[in-house]
């Protein structure tokens, strides 16, 4: 084990705008692999606001394997996104590719996204550490735990500790799904280092009807968020319409999804509720699990 890595340290929590990573609410975040229009972007938006979605995804940049396939509208697409986050309200988290393009990113997102590929790209692991926004951080596919907290201990010893670890499958020998889920990966972190663990159970299995079953296990073994991808029409989409599910079919996951984060004793956001108005149960649970209210 390398002696640099922070085991056992305290916990700690990231702020993203008014969400707050690592607190009894496990955090949701919800909308297309890529941002492809304007109208189409700002509508499901606004749709996924209703449902209480607490954190907008959506890729302006986005890596692909191929180089013919969509790679997202760039600059255009970061406006929108901003545009998104100034009709909703809500926080938004985008990949960013390249260190010249950090400080850009960060003008229009909440969250910067280290994607699976980019998780040992320590130039940009670098830049991200002094920009100061949180940063999410993807394993790399083919990554040990270990590994990875190194990487974080990059944008850590870069000056920004606001890191939010990511779990997005890992490559392994199976081929029914894209990748493997590493949920063993969620505790197990959770015991080494103090920073908040997500899962992504869309890019894990690629297929959307196994979204639901690994997301409702991610919120069972303890992430504090999800990332799911979510499309208008995931059948015309331009990139990863396989593993998106539609509205309806989200809606009727983040209802699971509430019933098992309570079972667990955490919450997920009643959409039901204002965005500044947490209510009696979020109160209740706050001070049951000893969070302070400012800190909340």
């Amino acid at each position: 084990m390398d002696l640099h890595l922070r085991y056992n340290q305290p916990k700690q929590t990231v702020a993203a705008g008014e969400v707050i990573f690592g607190s009894p609410e496990v955090i949701v975040m919800a909308g297309p692999c890529a941002v492809e229009s304007r109208d189409s972007y700002l509508a499901c938006a606004r749709s996924l606001m209703e449902m209480g979605v607490r954190v907008l995804r959506g890729g302006a940049f986005k890596p692909r394997t191929s180089p013919y396939s969509f790679a997202g509208l760039g600059r255009e697409g970061l406006k929108i996104l901003a545009e998104a986050r100034e009709a909703t309200g809500l926080a938004v988290v985008t990949e960013v590719l390249d260190p010249r393009d950090v400080e850009l990113v960060a003008a229009h997102a909440d969250i910067l996204q280290i994607g699976s590929r980019n998780m040992q790209n320590f130039a940009l692991l670098h830049e991200v550490g002094q920009c100061g926004h949180p940063v999410m951080l993807k394993r790399g596919m083919a990554a040990t735990c270990e590994e990875w907290l190194l990487a974080a201990e990059h944008i850590r010893a870069s000056g920004n500790e606001r890191i939010i670890l990511c779990e997005r499958g890992i490559r392994t020998f199976e081929t029914q799904t894209r990748t493997t889920l590493d949920l063993s990966a969620v505790p197990a972190l959770k015991e080494l280092a103090p920073y908040p663990v997500v899962v992504d159970p869309s890019h894990s299995s690629g297929k959307s009807e196994l979204v639901g079953a690994m997301a409702r296990a991610a919120v069972a073994v303890g992430a504090d968020g999800l990332l799911v991808e979510v499309h208008p029409d995931p059948a015309h989409a331009l990139c990863d319409g396989r593993q998106s599910l539609d509205p309806a079919g989200f809606s009727e996951l983040l209802q699971e999804l509430r019933r098992v984060a309570k079972a667990v004793g955490r919450l997920i956001r009643d959409e039901k509720r204002g965005a500044h108005s947490p209510g009696k149960e979020t109160q209740l649970l706050k001070i049951k699990q000893g969070v302070a209210n400012d800190d909340y």
